[in-house]
């Protein structure tokens, strides 16, 4: 498989990454799904990397750079339906993978992470920590977990961004309860299809419809909570994938 490593084009074997793509090290990153070859939301993806880095101290290539180089990837590395993920880590160097993307057509049956998490506003690797609450969540019997920081908030799942619909009313946590700022999250709200409020878990019970949202999967219907079944509400999941696509590259 061939991979963009700093602003070259190489086979994966000879970088310091492993076979699914991730650096060796530690730094930030950015997943951004292709759709027909075309990335979504770059120049948004951007400048959240480039504000992570600010506030992190990492440096990373100027926008034009990346640009660049995500053109040569693409065309060396088509895919119908892609997952491209461009991380930069502490020691300045960079890797960009274009690997298949295969759609969730499941409903998520999830159920409340039983610890409490302190959430992060940069997308940072290694992902381990994350990975592993999904996966406690699976062995438990659900296909993720809602992550509660520790004022007793809902934030958001597993590896994905959250809205919920609570008195006929969508909102979204905001980033001071410590979640990372999505940029499909940050579509809806400049749209004004959601409102930003902290969801207690108290309120949980009172969530009648609720979706993942992220820039690979965009909207995933939630269709319980701990066991208890929720609306699905298709029409809005329809529109949020709708909106997401306006911003299509290329």
């Amino acid at each position: 498989m061939k991979v963009l490593y700093n602003a070259e084009l190489k086979k994966i074997s000879d970088v310091p990454a492993n076979n699914s793509g991730w650096l060796e090290s530690e730094g930030i990153f950015e997943t951004i799904k292709s759709v027909g070859n075309k990335p979504l939301s770059l120049p948004r993806h951007f400048a959240r990397a480039h504000e992570s880095a600010l506030a992190l101290g990492i440096s990373i290539p100027s926008t034009e750079q990346i640009t660049q180089g995500v053109t040569d990837l693409l065309a060396a590395v088509p895919q119908g339906l892609g997952m491209l993920r461009i991380s930069f880590d502490e020691q300045s160097n960079w890797l960009a993978v274009h690997m298949p993307y295969v759609e969730q057509e499941k409903n998520c049956d999830v159920r409340l992470h039983p610890d409490a998490v302190v959430g992060d506003v940069h997308k940072r690797f290694p992902y381990t920590n994350r990975l592993e609450i999904l996966e406690q969540a699976r062995l438990a019997g659900f296909d993720d977990a809602l992550v509660v920081n520790p004022q007793g908030s809902i934030c958001e799942g597993s590896t994905s961004n959250l809205i919920a619909n609570i008195d006929g009313r969508w909102v979204t946590p905001p980033t001071t309860d410590a979640i990372l700022p999505g940029i499909i999250r940050e579509i809806l709200i400049e749209k004004g299809r959601v409102a930003v409020e902290s969801i207690p878990t108290a309120r949980v019970s009172e969530i009648t419809s609720a979706f993942f949202i992220s820039s690979l999967r965009l909207s995933h219907p939630i269709s319980s909570i701990n066991s208890r079944p929720l609306h699905l509400s298709h029409a809005f999941g329809e529109e949020i994938k709708a909106l997401a696509h306006e911003y299509s590259v290329g």
